[in-house]
């Protein structure tokens, strides 16, 4: 061992007992959560962000929450994985896949809520022209910027200068396409990003999502849903108001909202692997000549609005309207999203649609303008254009599907140079599967796949993931004379 590392080596081993010998750091930050806890922390910390990346001139700022778990660090030179929050409230690290992966390289974790969501909103009401900040744009370079304040803030309390710590980002979702769009953008910034299930396509008419509602369904199950449709169609032309009761959404006043509502609810079983709590009791109802629409009813409420935790308040216009900043905010702030940058519109295919054909083009761009105003409007073309959809032109980033997901056909499911794309085939594998197991609609420990109809599927993929890591991180370790800390981006 050279001289320079020897030292590199002893200025580590001093800061790390300087760490752990300051008061109350153990307690605060690196007790683990009891087997119970679904959270490894939920300690809120602030930092100031840029409200607007773009205007040099614009000094505004807001709080950002993020969090921060040491738990797993037994060497100041570990890796440090970042969760970057989505489209929601991020009330703490939770302990799903990440953490065994953070376990396993002894990392530091870190959470960056979404600017606007939960308690980083720059603004007390959510109008429409309070909103011009709020964009995947924007995002990316929060993370830039929270990157950076904290990239020195290791450097500061390591007594280190003059050193620059790679990054892995990953994420699921639409943090997903943000993981892969930061590594897209800010690629000196990043040692690669995990794009799980990451919606990278903008897509106008969205008719991909409905059709593969129905192959993850089946010829039966699917077929008895069609049937569902038809007759929820019929009964809001004869009786709205008896139908929306049946549901219990008679407070839906508009009609395309209410189908909105029933379709969602068949998608969630699929989306989120629990096929079976849908097609079963539909089927048999079916088979035993039962109510079919009593049968859905007992489901949705049942399981969407009930053990899913969905709220009809989600599908009501007049509550999208609603300019209040709180925990109902979500709702208003993701359409905003979908109708001015990536639409997403899950609009009923012209033949063979399992939602109704009520639900189309024409639906949502009325729901923008209702809720948002006149000149709202997505811009997929220039989002693609932008960011490349799935013709990215990256570099290690590694893409990961459920077979059953719908919102697949958003991602990127060919690989292509230094950008695998893997597809978890089985019964119940469904959205981000690959972090958070299976089905999603309970949590998992640990991201746990023992519920996975094959969990080898899943464990297969986990396997890849490691392997890329592995090889993606040595090649970005420094390795010349600067004590370096590896750092990685999670983006949930």
């Amino acid at each position: 061992m050279s001289d320079s590392s020897s030292f590199c080596m002893l200025l580590i081993t001093i800061v790390l007992s300087l760490l752990l010998s300051v008061p109350g750091a153990e307690c605060r930050r690196f007790r683990l959560p009891g087997a119970e806890g679904r959270y490894l922390t939920t300690e809120e910390r602030w930092f100031n962000q840029t409200l607007d990346h773009f205007a040099p001139a614009d000094h505004r700022q807001f709080k950002q929450r993020y969090y921060e778990f040491l738990g797993y660090v037994q060497d100041p030179q570990a890796p440090i994985f970042l969760i970057i929050g989505g489209e929601g409230t991020s009330r703490g690290i939770s302990n799903n896949y990440i953490a065994v992966l953070a376990k396993k390289f002894g990392a530091v974790i870190l959470s960056l809520e979404h600017r606007y969501y939960g308690k980083s909103s720059p603004f007390k009401f959510h109008t429409t022209e309070n909103l011009r900040y709020l964009s995947s744009k924007q995002a990316l370079f929060d993370l830039a910027i929270f990157r950076q304040y904290y990239q020195e803030s290791v450097n500061t309390r390591n007594n280190i200068s003059d050193t620059e710590n790679p990054w892995f980002v990953f994420g699921g979702s639409y943090s997903g396409a943000l993981s892969a769009w930061f590594r897209l953008k800010f690629p000196h910034l990043t040692c690669g990003s995990l794009a799980s299930s990451a919606v990278v396509q903008a897509v106008y008419n969205f008719t991909d999502f409905d059709e593969q509602i129905g192959e993850s369904a089946g010829p039966e199950c699917k077929a008895v849903l069609q049937e569902i449709s038809k007759l929820v169609d019929e009964k809001l032309l004869a009786d709205p108001g008896a139908v929306k009761g049946m549901f219990g959404a008679s407070k839906l006043k508009n009609d395309v909202d209410f189908l909105y509502l029933l379709a969602d609810a068949a998608v969630i079983a699929f989306q989120y692997g629990n096929p079976d709590r849908l097609c079963s009791p539909v089927t048999e109802a079916k088979k035993t000549g039962k109510d079919l629409l009593e049968a859905y009813a007992d489901y949705v409420k049942d399981y969407y609005l009930g053990s899913f935790g969905a709220t009809i308040q989600t599908y009501d216009q007049e509550n999208l309207k609603n300019v209040s900043v709180g925990d109902g905010s979500a709702d208003r702030l993701w359409w905003f999203q979908v109708c001015t940058e990536v639409a997403y519109f899950q609009v009923a295919p012209y033949n063979d649609s399992i939602r109704s054909p009520r639900i189309d083009i024409n639906y949502h761009l009325d729901l923008c303008k209702n809720v948002f105003g006149d000149g709202v409007y997505p811009q997929v073309e220039m989002t693609n254009i932008y960011y490349g959809g799935t013709k990215i032109a990256g570099s290690r980033i590694i893409f990961t599907n459920g077979s059953q997901d719908p919102w697949r056909h958003a991602s990127k499911q060919k690989s292509s140079k230094n950008m695998p794309s893997y597809t978890i085939k089985c019964h119940n594998c469904g959205h981000c599967s690959d972090l958070s197991g299976c089905p999603q609609s309970h949590f998992n420990m640990k991201g746990s796949s023992e519920n996975c109809t094959s969990p080898e599927a899943v464990e297969k993929v986990r396997a890849q993931i490691i392997e890329h890591m592995d090889l993606w991180l040595s090649q970005c370790q420094n390795t010349g004379k600067r004590c370096t800390t590896w750092l990685f981006m999670i983006i949930i």
